[in-house]
């Protein structure tokens, strides 16, 4: 048995691909025998939530502590809660769990789905590139900083996780040895029972996205589309900084009553929804590996999604779901107008999709993951 401290920036109620995955790998450790504590940055509101609901225990910090504070405040929790484990494994909070690990000497895994330097060069105005773009181009002197960070952080751990070869290889280009880089694919668990959640729409069809509101989720771009087809409604799982943005754009499109923003919904209450829809898109500039294209998947829903990050190596266009370019909301609104004029086509993509997500199994992501730990 060995204990493991489990370090993350988002955790429920947070939504997101570390929000749903960090619950279920501590859990699953923990049933193998392992001592699992979660440590996450949460919002203030969130900071007293009742986590009596998890088996592990999980302890929270103020992501709002004042920025100059910030490192300081993380390292400090860090460090009381790393002293006595075996494993640290980095869901975030990478820099910080880095610094703090030279005191430790604790071994290190990390478990990378991004870059968090574009993500923050990106809201800070820093870069107007895509992802790939960021990889490979010069960038202003403070996201050029940021890349040093980052790197830096990432090549302290003695493991790192990818949930896709894409990413593998993305770290690889970082200057991190690629035997130290182990592509473990995300999984997922869906609860025996999913409730279908009432949809306060009334058109014929609906189609379902979830994330993040976040300029890289093109959420603009699935407006555009379903502006143009009238018997369908649109539902929006999640919330972010671009929500004021989205609600205005669909009153201006005229299709306000078509478009139901659910806001930010637990994991259950997000599959009843997704499960009482047709399609399931995901417009991203950039994504790791999304779990939520594994559930959208495993509940039998036909996935039109982007061709960008490892999603490519999950959709197979045209057998368990289409992938489109981003930016292309012409191509997007063509493949809905397609699966919708087919039942039987949206039959025929939802039964291989849900038979290709079988190959997700938890248990494999766990044994993996575990195996990692071991060495």
């Amino acid at each position: 048995m060995a204990k493991i401290l489990i370090v993350t920036g988002i955790f429920p109620p947070d939504i997101g691909g570390p929000a749903t995955y960090v619950p279920k790998i501590a859990e699953g450790l923990r049933q193998r025998g392992h001592e699992v504590r979660v440590l996450t940055t949460s919002e203030p509101e969130d900071l007293d939530s009742d986590d009596e609901g998890y088996a592990f225990p999980v302890f929270r910090m103020n992501r709002r502590t004042r920025l100059w504070r910030r490192p300081f405040y993380y390292m400090r929790h860090i460090l009381r809660h790393g002293r006595d484990v075996d494993v640290i494994y980095a869901n975030g909070v990478f820099l910080e769990t880095a610094l703090a690990n030279l005191w430790l000497r604790k071994p290190l895994v990390m478990k990378i789905v991004g870059d968090e330097a574009w993500e923050r060069a990106t809201r800070r105005g820093w870069t107007r590139d895509g992802f790939e773009a960021f990889q490979r181009r010069r960038q202003s002197w403070q996201a050029e900083l940021f890349k040093r960070v980052r790197t830096w952080s990432v090549k302290q751990a003695d493991r790192i996780i990818t949930p896709s070869r894409y990413l593998q290889q993305v770290v690889a280009n970082w200057g991190v040895p690629k035997e130290r880089i182990h592509v473990v694919y995300n999984a997922f668990e869906l609860p025996e029972r999913i409730d279908p959640q009432p949809i306060p729409l009334q058109t014929p069809f609906k189609v379902v996205t979830v994330g993040r509101l976040l300029p890289l989720k093109q959420i603009d771009g699935i407006l555009e589309a379903v502006a143009r087809i009238s018997e369908v409604g649109l539902v929006i799982i999640g919330d972010g900084p671009e929500r004021f943005h989205l609600e205005q754009l669909a009153e201006k499109m005229a299709i306000a009553e078509r478009v139901y923003f659910a806001g930010k919904l637990n994991h259950a209450h997000t599959l009843g929804v997704m499960a009482n829809c047709d399609i399931f898109v995901l417009n991203s500039t950039h994504e790791g590996l999304p779990h939520v294209v594994l559930e959208a998947m495993a509940l039998g829903l036909p996935v039109v999604a982007t061709a960008v990050g490892g999603t490519p190596e999950v959709v197979k266009n045209g057998h368990n779901g289409f992938l489109i370019s981003p930016g292309d909301n012409a191509a997007l609104r063509g493949v809905l107008r397609k699966l919708l004029a087919s039942e039987a086509l949206r039959e025929q993509v939802g039964r291989a999709a849900r038979e290709d997500a079988k190959r997700f199994h938890f248990n494999y992501m766990i044994e993996a993951t575990e195996a990692l730990f071991r060495k």
